[in-house]
């Protein structure tokens, strides 16, 4: 499994902008080998990190490469003061249970 991790300094949010977020949200789980995705923002409010778990790398690059993704990068300017996309493979997951995830955990244990 694969993490694309889409970090951003949010600017302004427009109708525009709550739009096509909705639509890249809806087309990454119609493709084939989404995961699932969570969002996250800094307790300063500074950044967002949007996640999103595919299966493989050719699953990230069909999302990467759907014409409706293009078009909203295309505009980014418009909406975020900067970003950086972190591509990392999930080696291991695990947790005491408490937190629901689609993230299948290796074993149920406390921190290591």
């Amino acid at each position: 499994m694969y993490i694309a991790a889409f970090i951003y300094k949010p600017g302004q949010q427009d109708q525009e902008f709550q739009r096509l977020s909705a639509l890249i949200d809806e087309v990454a789980s119609s493709l084939p080998g989404f995961v699932g995705s969570q969002s996250w923002r800094s307790a300063d409010g500074e950044l967002v990190n949007a996640s999103y778990y595919w299966q493989d790398q050719a699953s990230i690059r069909a999302f990467a490469t759907h014409p409706r993704h293009l078009e909203a990068k295309r505009q980014y300017r418009k909406w975020y003061a900067g970003y950086q996309v972190v591509i990392a493979k999930v080696e291991r997951a695990y947790g005491d249970g408490g937190v629901s995830s689609f993230v299948v955990n290796d074993r149920q244990a406390g921190p290591h």
